[in-house]
């Protein structure tokens, strides 16, 4: 009799068990999920991203965007990436009700609060987390609802960005095959090297066994200003980095006023408009950068010292002529 009391508990206990297996089931499967709008990003026409230490704001002004009051001009690719969450935030799970906000990432010291606006009128709010433990979800909690949520793709590290980090580090730029002539000063002297566009000559093709194709550009020479020709190699190197040329960070309590007599200056020629990058002294001998001031970024900056020593290795490439007996 005993025995079978037991097994009667047993089964009991059993059942209750897979009934409220089945029950919770049901439940977390069926429960509904908020309606996120839809959200054009070109209508968003302001960012504010606030964090424990402080809140950015980033505004759109003719289809450009500009950090605070300031206006700097802010990095379109980060921007753009933010832009691109903000437009398509798609919830996929329900996490957490427990309002248990700190293993989430979304307690008051760590969340990151974006609001963007159309207009006057803001048109989505969220906090995020932390990423899920896959990196495939971002742990957020909407505005007006407590809930924690699962958010389709990691991204908070898009949005856990300073100031300085947003702004556009871009302070030299254009094409690099429309420079036609560099001038390089450096200790106080200033040499000058030209592209020469003339095509192959008869001895070229011959000793090379090819003949080019008649719609194909021939390479371009560079050459002194006496005719003594140059590395090419080395000259285009030169251009292409600085045709892209990347700050390490800007000065913000000075005027490109302020920087006078340049240790190193290089100008970059195309048939309508120069292109000048100015490079000076260290302000404290130990520091790892050199200001610099550039015509085509209205502040001052800060070159890394890899950055100068690659051009001025460069320069001094270039300036071995590559055929020292060339009449």
């Amino acid at each position: 009799m005993k025995r079978r009391n037991e097994f009667i508990i047993l089964f009991v206990i059993i059942i209750i068990l897979i009934s409220y297996l089945l029950l919770h089931k049901k439940d977390r499967t069926h429960y509904q999920l908020p309606v996120v709008p839809e959200i054009a990003s070109n209508r968003i026409t302001q960012i504010e991203i606030d964090t424990a230490t402080g809140a950015v704001v980033l505004n759109r002004k003719d289809n450009t965007w500009h950090i605070g009051p300031e206006a700097y001009p802010a990095a379109p690719e980060k921007v753009n990436a933010m832009l691109d969450v903000v437009e398509k935030l798609t919830i996929t799970t329900l996490v957490s009700e427990s309002k248990n906000y700190i293993r989430y990432d979304l307690n008051d010291d760590k969340k990151i609060t974006v609001k963007a606006w159309d207009g006057t009128a803001i048109s989505r709010q969220f906090d995020i987390g932390k990423p899920a433990a896959t990196y495939r979800h971002t742990f957020v909690k909407l505005d007006q609802d407590p809930y924690v949520y699962h958010a389709r793709g990691d991204f908070r590290h898009k949005f856990d960005l300073t100031r300085d980090q947003l702004r556009d580090k871009t302070v030299l730029s254009f094409e690099p095959d429309h420079i036609e002539v560099v001038h390089i000063t450096k200790d106080k002297k200033t040499y000058a090297i030209k592209r020469n566009r003339t095509p192959e000559t008869k001895g070229d093709i011959k000793e090379s066994g090819s003949k080019p194709s008649a719609t194909q550009e021939p390479e371009p020479i560079w050459e002194t200003g006496d005719g003594r020709q140059l590395d090419a190699s080395v000259v285009k190197r030169l251009v292409s980095m600085l045709s892209r040329l990347d700050c390490e960070t800007y000065i913000d309590d000075k005027n490109k006023g302020d920087f006078t007599e340049p240790v190193f200056v290089v100008e970059l020629t195309e048939q309508s408009k120069a292109y000048t990058l100015s490079v000076f002294s260290k302000t404290d001998k130990n520091a790892a950068t050199y200001p610099a001031v550039s015509t085509e970024n209205q502040y001052p900056f800060l070159l890394s010292e890899s950055q100068l020593d690659d051009m001025q290795k460069m320069t001094e490439e270039i300036l071995k002529e590559k055929n020292k007996n060339k009449p």
